[in-house]
């Protein structure tokens, strides 16, 4: 009878989960086990020899040296072959350390919600947290609260700083892949796409009537206000439709993206480099006005 595998421990998870080239499709799919990304991490980032890297992980350093091997290989599939590669799975358990301690103490057949808060409101940035607000739920009511200091940066080590404190879902407003692939592995129920109070919210959760939307996204270093105002790259996308601000604004009824510029009114589709006005299509590095102004004069359309 084969030795059970003892299990790994690792710091933290990873900030990203999927790698690949950008230049052309990736090859088959190659799975590198959150036990292979520690011992990379640990020795060729951290720089720490393998028989410090075993002490770390709990094992012996044979083991480490053959985990170390597997992961260099498929690295090497990765550059060499332009293979896709994902971090999933494996033999490991997140390592002990004092930030469980400053979570309350969780009673038995308990659920425990945690909530990225803000001054009572649901904080909207995920991975930008500095607190999370937890509830303790059972029997569809809420039996304790506590306000706790996110530890740690990046998306994966919030995920395993919530899953050392017994969390069991997240309600949160916009959130990225990253964070949604550390709270999966972690086995954390994600609710996200919800605005308002904090203590509202997660009494809808506990009596199972909290609306979420799945799909919702962070908006990444900027704004997305307003029906449908998907996300703000480094700028702000504002009214009905209003998807993206890259670099720039979009502004009004189906205005799209403003990238480097703006792109104001129905059917203002895109300021690039410039401005697009009233039902004219596009200013591209300069301006389009007026109805069926697709391009800039003396430009080429595109």
């Amino acid at each position: 009878m084969p030795r059970p595998q003892r299990c790994r421990r690792i710091g933290c998870f990873p900030d990203r989960w999927r790698f690949g080239p950008l230049d052309e499709e990736p090859g088959e799919a190659v799975t590198l086990t959150l036990d292979e990304f520690e011992t990379i991490r640990l020795m060729d980032r951290e720089g720490l020899t393998q028989e410090q890297c075993a002490g770390r992980m709990g094992v012996a350093r044979t083991t480490v040296t053959a985990i170390y091997e597997s992961a260099r290989r498929k690295l090497a599939a990765l550059i060499v072959d332009g293979a896709a590669l994902r971090i999933a799975g494996g033999s490991y358990a997140l390592a002990e350390n004092e930030n469980e301690n400053i979570y309350p103490k969780k009673g038995n057949n308990q659920m425990r919600i945690a909530i990225p808060y803000d001054n009572g409101e649901i904080f909207q940035h995920f991975g930008h947290t500095e607190q999370f607000k937890v509830y303790d739920v059972k029997d569809g009511q809420i039996v304790l609260t506590a306000v706790v200091d996110a530890a740690g940066h990046g998306h994966g080590a919030l995920a395993g700083f919530l899953k050392m404190g017994g969390v069991d879902a997240v309600i949160c407003g916009g959130i990225g892949g990253g964070a949604r692939n550390a709270l999966a592995e972690a086995g954390i129920r994600l609710c996200p796409g919800v605005t308002g109070s904090a203590d509202e919210a997660a009494a809808a959760l506990a009596a199972g009537t909290l609306q979420y939307d799945a799909d919702a996204e962070c908006d990444h270093h900027g704004e997305g206000h307003g029906e449908g105002g998907h996300c703000g790259h480094h700028g702000e996308g504002h009214g009905e439709g209003g998807h993206c601000g890259h670099h720039g604004e979009g502004h009004g009824e189906s205005g799209h993206c403003g990238r480097h510029g703006e792109g104001h009114g129905e059917g203002g589709h895109c300021g690039r480099h410039g401005e697009g006005h009233g039902e004219g299509h596009c200013g591209r590095h300069g301006h389009g006005r007026g109805e069926d102004k697709d391009c800039c004069a003396d430009e080429p359309k595109e």
